[in-house]
Parts: structure tokens; C-alpha cells; sequence
């Protein structure tokens, strides 16, 4: 094994190239003055994974009645985001959440006072709007404010903000071990490119590498939290003239959201019951890459469609244009309560070594005011 960095040792390793990963960069280089800092992103561009591969929501708390806190901090953090990233957020849409009369987990009178609660806009939909629902399967519509963002607008800027920071990125290469280095804090191990492998000593690493958190060698301990991960699809769909210009999400239970997929210009169709195919608790030696590589990948928009006529019949004239297949990371005790929580594990065996992952996207600001307060 070669070394890259026999007389340097870097200030911070990120591994992972997603949203996270990249502001966790900026942030070192420009607000704490980290001078030499590489971010190692295993696919051949910045935010091409879980970070495109989503429903592009930024939550401004209306999806989370059964958890005040997630709730209370996107209602926070959106006109945050919207601030910081205006190039990438899509506000030019009508959102509505509508209260399924039947399996749901919330009345429409307990959603009304729960958005009360966390002091979010919500008011009754027009008739217009509300002739788009089946009434028999649809207890009420409100009219909400949510946006959606555009990945590769993030992308863009991301590689802008990371090149002028004087970041170095290495593209398609992979960490394979975290170690204690050799008069050195930490060492990590990488397979680049061509193959051939690496070593790199630095004072910290953040894996933010999302559904590949426990996935190194060498002395790295794995999450404390245990995590489980989910292949799921999301449909991409050319909206019927009924539905273009909406954002549609039918709650709490087995349902489903309609949303603008920026990106390309069409709208992502996911059902909770249809969206994610297969699941497993992370671990070690279960490469969640491979297992998504060999999966079948089968569609189940049929199926999506279907069920969500029922409720929304306008949604049959929509056209299937492809599925974004990713796994989907998140912490093993949101399955009750649907909280999206970060984490943000410091990891004791390897002193400033830290994982982190994001639930969602406006999450970013609870992690950078968790690392202000880490980061010395």
C-alpha cells in the first residue's frame, strides 16, 4: 500500500459526496478555517445518490404529526433553506395534504390543531382543489406551504462552494478502513479508481456516506444506533393537466405523495406501502451497494397507481416515465413515531472520528450547530 500523504497530514477527511458530506466541507474550510481538508465520493459525481434519489421535499413540518420535535425544527429550518439555496428551491406549486377518512393515524381536526401547535400556515382548500379527491375515501384538503428542490442545482453549487474553499475531491474511489495512525490521529484506507490503494493521515473523519456508514474495516466500531435500510422506489411521472402545477400528499398511514421532482421537470409518485421493496438492519458485511446493484428492481407503479386513483382518480392519466431505485437509511426507532432525528455519533475508540446522518434535507442546520458546539 502507497501513501498519499507521507508528509501531510490533512485537518478533516469527509467521506461521502452527498449534500451533507459537501457542506460539511465548506463549513471546516470557511467558518472554522480548516486549511487542508479532501472529500473521497465513491460515484463519479457530487450528489448523485440519496441525495438526487428522493422525493425532493423540503418539510416545513406538516408530514410529522406524531413527532413535535421533527415537526417544529423543518417548520424552523425551511425559510432557512429557502434563503441559503434559492437557486435550488421550486416554490411555484400549490401543496396540499388531505386526511384519508379511513387507516389514518390522524383526524383532519387533530391535524388542524397539531399545525397549530407548531405554528405552520394551513388553511381550507378551494372547491376546485378539493373536486380533485374522492370525498368517500377523503375526510378534508388544506391548502399548505411546502417546497421542493432541485439536486443538481445543489450539485452546482456545491462544486463551486468545495473548489473555492480549496477543497481537493477525489471522485470514484472507495474507504475501506479507519484506523489510529502511526504518530497521527487517524489513518484511512482507500481503493482509488485505477485500483490501485491508499492511505491518508488526518485529524478528523466525518462518514457521511448515508446508507454506507458501517461499511469500513480497521478499527472503526460501527453506529451505536442501530439503522435500518430499505431498497425503494420512487416513480417518476409526467402529471396529467388536472395535476400539474400540485404537490398532493394523503396522510398519516398507508398512503401517498404526488411532488415536483425539479431535477427533471416531472413529479415523483411514492406510497408508503409500495415505495420500499426490501429491508434490513444494517450491519457490517451486508454491502447495501451489492444488494442494490443485483436487485431486480421491478417496478411497482402499477400497483401505486391504482390504490392512489382511489382517493385522487385524476392521477390515471399520468404517465410513467421511469423509477429511481436508492436505499434508504434511517434510524431503527423512527418506525414508530416517524421521527427523522440526525445522527451524529463521536466515536470513542477513534478520537475525532464522527458519523453523521441526515433524515432530510433541512436537517443540515441541527448538524451544523451539533458540530459548532463538537468541533474545537
Amino acid at each position: 500500500m502507497t501513501s498519499t500523504a507521507q508528509d501531510t497530514i490533512f485537518d478533516a477527511v469527509i467521506i461521502g459526496g452527498g449534500f451533507y458530506g459537501s457542506v460539511i466541507a465548506i463549513y471546516l474550510a470557511k467558518q472554522r478555517g480548516f486549511k487542508k481538508i479532501i472529500l473521497i465520493e465513491r460515484e463519479a459525481a457530487l450528489l448523485t445518490r440519496a441525495s438526487y434519489n428522493n422525493q425532493a421535499r423540503v418539510h416545513n413540518g406538516y408530514h410529522y404529526p406524531r413527532s413535535f420535535t421533527t415537526a417544529y425544527r423543518s417548520r424552523i429550518n425551511l425559510p432557512r433553506f429557502v434563503q441559503d439555496w434559492p437557486q435550488a428551491v421550486k416554490k411555484d406549486f400549490t401543496k396540499l395534504y388531505a386526511i384519508a377518512r379511513r387507516n389514518s393515524k390522524v383526524t383532519a381536526r387533530q391535524f388542524q390543531r397539531f399545525c397549530n401547535e407548531i405554528g405552520v400556515k394551513l388553511e381550507p382548500a378551494g372547491l376546485s382543489l378539493r373536486q380533485l379527491f374522492e370525498p368517500r375515501l377523503i375526510e378534508d384538503v388544506f391548502l399548505v406551504e411546502e417546497c421542493a428542490f432541485d439536486a443538481t442545482q445543489l450539485a452546482k453549487w456545491a462544486g463551486d462552494e468545495l473548489r473555492e474553499s480549496g477543497v481537493q475531491i477525489v471522485f470514484e474511489s472507495t474507504v475501506t478502513a479507519i484506523s489510529k495512525g502511526q504518530g497521527f490521529p487517524l489513518e484511512i484506507a482507500m481503493t482509488l479508481k485505477d485500483g490501485s490503494e491508499e492511505t491518508v493521515a488526518c485529524r478528523y473523519v466525518f462518514n457521511c456516506t448515508y446508507s454506507g456508514l458501517n461499511q469500513f474495516d480497521g478499527e472503526f466500531p460501527g453506529t451505536h444506533t442501530s439503522l435500518k435500510q430499505e431498497i425503494t422506489e420512487m416513480a417518476l411521472m409526467q402529471a396529467p393537466p388536472a395535476l400539474q402545477g400540485l404537490g398532493i400528499t394523503v396522510m398519516d398511514g398507508p398512503f401517498f405523495s404526488m411532488m415536483p421532482f425539479p431535477a427533471r421537470g416531472l413529479h415523483t409518485l411514492s406510497h408508503v406501502r409500495y415505495t420500499p421493496h426490501l429491508h434490513w438492519q444494517d450491519q457490517r458485511g451486508i454491502d447495501p451497494y451489492r444488494k442494490l446493484n443485483t436487485y431486480d428492481r421491478a417496478t411497482r407503479v402499477g400497483r401505486m397507481v391504482r390504490d392512489v386513483e382511489r382517493y385522487l382518480p385524476a392521477v390515471r392519466e399520468a404517465q410513467y416515465i421511469e423509477s429511481l431505485f436508492e436505499v434508504k437509511t434511517i434510524l431503527a426507532k423512527s418506525e414508530g413515531d416517524d421521527s427523522r432525528p440526525i445522527l451524529f455519533e463521536k466515536h470513542q475508540k477513534l478520537p475525532g472520528c464522527y458519523s453523521i446522518l441526515g433524515g432530510k434535507i433541512d436537517n443540515v442546520y441541527d448538524m451544523i450547530e451539533t458540530l459548532e458546539n463538537e468541533i474545537m
